[in-house]
């Protein structure tokens, strides 16, 4: 079994590509399913299961998403492989774009869409960075020149990905897409023992224990300053 892990910003069209893809593996008689991960709630398993996809969808909760995902990727490869897949994806949002959750030797797909902002390529981080493969969708409600821009300001945050356009509600370039996932070299018995491509969030503070107090008093672990650049000003 091959594993694909998926990654972008909430409503970049991670969902909709993955569909199209999936259907277009099925003409290849590539059995796929997904393992959707997200913080607090997604229906997109109902989308999956209506198309007969196998899929379990895991909700972090009160928890860092991405901790979450590491803490339960070896699990669910193993789910996938009880399964009898050919290819398991996991689809997971990035939601604080510090962190990704892509593993060494295990293909990423980035996911972005031309309607996010011209600087959002250099806001997302390790997310887009280290991505294997980048998607640019809802290219079809720009114009040529602003997918040209974007693509560019995509390739200048990781020179040496693969970037392709991809359209989540008709399907275009899902097929060419889905030929570059290359299941029959690969064979993933288990993660365990790999390592992630860049380190989960270094914070350890009182806040990501449960306070909720406001003040200096109450802030302990890892904590980090604004520079606000005006403490010569108070001193006059």
């Amino acid at each position: 079994m091959n594993l694909v892990t998926f990654s972008g910003p909430p409503s970049s069209g991670k969902t909709a590509v993955i569909l199209k893809t999936i259907r277009a593996l099925r003409e290849r008689n590539i059995k796929a399913g997904v393992v959707k991960f997200d913080c607090l709630y997604t229906d997109d398993d109902k989308l999956y299961a209506r198309e007969d996809i196998p899929v379990k969808k895991g909700l972090a909760g009160s928890l860092c998403p991405d901790h979450y995902f590491v803490s339960n990727i070896e699990e669910v490869v193993q789910w996938g492989r009880k399964k009898g897949l050919d290819l398991l994806i996991t689809e997971s949002a990035g939601l604080c774009n510090r962190c990704s959750p892509y593993i060494k030797d295990i293909k990423a797909v980035c996911v972005i869409d031309n309607l996010s902002g011209i600087n959002t390529p250099r806001k997302i981080g390790p997310m887009l960075k280290t991505a294997d493969i980048v998607l640019i969708t809802k290219g079809d409600i720009v114009s040529q020149a602003e997918r040209e821009v974007f693509a560019s300001r995509v390739r200048a945050v990781n020179p040496d990905a693969v970037i392709m356009h991809i359209n989540g509600l008709t399907g275009q370039g899902a097929y060419e897409f889905s030929t570059l996932l290359d299941t029959e070299k690969e064979d993933i018995k288990t993660v365990s023992g790999k390592r992630l491509r860049f380190s989960m969030p270094s914070a350890m503070c009182s806040y990501c224990l449960g306070e909720k107090r406001i003040g200096e008093e109450h802030q302990l672990g890892n904590v980090k300053k604004i520079e606000l650049g005006d403490e010569d000003e108070e001193q006059k």
